[in-house]
């Protein structure tokens, strides 16, 4: 069965704005989302940025009954997608069906935490331990009715599916950027065997909340620079010193290209690659030769059944000294002397680091820039870092006409994700 895979609609939410083209204009404009946290008092944190959405409006996408089980993660989703298939036409009113599938990642891992913050005061004693006997007694009144259900980890896909009607394959993949990039390869391969005609897939996350916050700080993978505002975040640069987190969702329709053809819908580019692999070693930290990047890059290329030849690279640049200058030598050791002809970008500094939904970003700006021609530049990259020594593109977006892309993504448990992208043939879209 020979059945190739196009994308016909991207979805995106980020602090530079609402759908594709908002988005995409702010990346080339060079504009940042990145700003002091917002809705909390961060100041117990060392990283005390990040990119948040302002003026974010679920109730335009979901209905008001839904929202009290909805995480704010998942209202992303949510919205991510009805985005995603309003870009490709396929609105709200036309049920998918049972060919249509549904896959996305995440790192979601807990329901909302601040009312459960505030029932578990009434639990505690003096001493501030915690009366678990109490807890079992007053349960009901501490915790929400719909507590476990928002908590749970693929919530977002009943609503996606429910929404849209989407009856068909389905999946979700929880971990980090990794996350929304399998989902997307995952979905790429159940349309190319024949399982779906027509899927949505990607990512979502609000890592900027309390709680993840929390969790992160400690972990030496975010920038302590917070003086330096929406500068802090410097993939391949000299000055890298740590990612800073930016809350979003990126999904894609992805379609049979028969099938998007015969419609006559707009077609982004065509994905033909996936690969996966993994590092091995003890997390945060990531291999040297970063071979699960590697193995995954080799396997998109094996897939896709190209050369490596590449003519844009949307790179995982997570502005960590170890993270970048990996990167940088599993390009080399993936594509050996193509490596140099291949311009890389990271966008993270613009949008942050959106964790689950940051490998289906990489996804939908490759996609994005072999559709209009133009490669965004790297944000704050001034001097580029000792091993970092690959045409990383800075300054000013390049009018180059790429052909071919690679979306790289890279867990903080050493999972690694590469897509690959060709431009689809002029004339051959709407």
């Amino acid at each position: 069965m020979n059945r190739r895979v196009v994308i016909t609609g991207v979805g995106l939410l980020t602090a530079l704005g609402e759908g594709a083209a908002a988005t995409w204009d702010a990346l080339l404009q060079g504009r940042s989302g990145i700003g002091p946290l917002r809705g909390y008092d961060p100041a117990p944190l060392r990283t005390r940025i990040g990119a948040q959405i302002a003026d974010f409006r679920p109730e335009r996408f979901i209905h008001r009954r839904s929202l009290r089980m909805l995480c704010r993660g998942d209202q992303l989703g949510v919205a991510g997608a009805s985005l995603a298939l309003a870009d490709a036409g396929l609105g709200d009113e036309e049920e998918l069906g049972y060919r249509a599938g549904l896959f996305l990642g995440s790192a979601k891992d807990m329901p909302r935490m601040d009312a459960l913050a505030d029932g578990l005061v009434s639990i505690a004693r003096p001493d501030g331990s915690a009366d678990l006997d109490k807890l079992g007694r007053t349960a009901s009144s501490v915790l929400a009715p719909l507590f476990y259900v928002e908590g749970l980890q693929p919530a977002a896909m009943f609503h996606i599916s429910s929404k849209h009607r989407i009856r068909g394959a389905n999946d979700f993949f929880a971990g980090t950027a990794d996350s929304g990039a399998f989902a997307i390869g995952r979905a790429m391969r159940a349309i190319r065997r024949g399982e779906a005609d027509v899927a949505v897939a990607g990512g979502y996350d609000e890592p900027t909340s309390w709680w993840t916050m929390s969790k992160m700080d400690g972990l030496g993978v975010l920038t302590d620079r917070n003086e330096l505002g929406e500068r802090a975040f410097r993939p391949f640069d000299r000055d890298h010193n740590g990612s800073v987190f930016g809350e979003g969702a990126a999904l894609l329709v992805l379609e049979e290209r028969e099938r998007a053809l015969a419609r006559g819908a707009r077609v982004y580019a065509e994905i033909d690659g996936f690969g996966s692999g993994t590092d091995g070693v003890r997390p945060p930290s990531t291999h040297p030769r970063a071979r699960g990047l590697t193995r995954a890059i080799g396997h998109a290329l094996k897939d896709a059944q190209r050369e490596p030849l590449t003519d844009f690279v949307a790179a995982h640049g997570c502005a960590t000294v170890q993270g970048d200058t990996s990167e940088i030598t599993a390009l080399k050791d993936t594509l050996g002397d193509h490596a140099k002809a291949a311009a890389i970008t990271s966008v993270k500094p613009q949008t942050g680091h959106l964790v689950g939904a940051a490998g289906a970003l990489n996804a939908a700006v490759a996609a994005l820039a072999l559709h209009h021609g133009t490669i965004p530049a790297t944000l704050n990259l001034d001097e580029p870092a000792p091993g970092c020594d690959l045409d990383c593109v800075r300054g000013t977006p390049r009018d180059a006409s790429p052909r071919t892309a690679l979306a790289l993504a890279r867990g903080l448990e050493g999972q690694a994700v590469a897509l690959s992208l060709r431009r689809f043939p002029e004339g051959q879209t709407k």
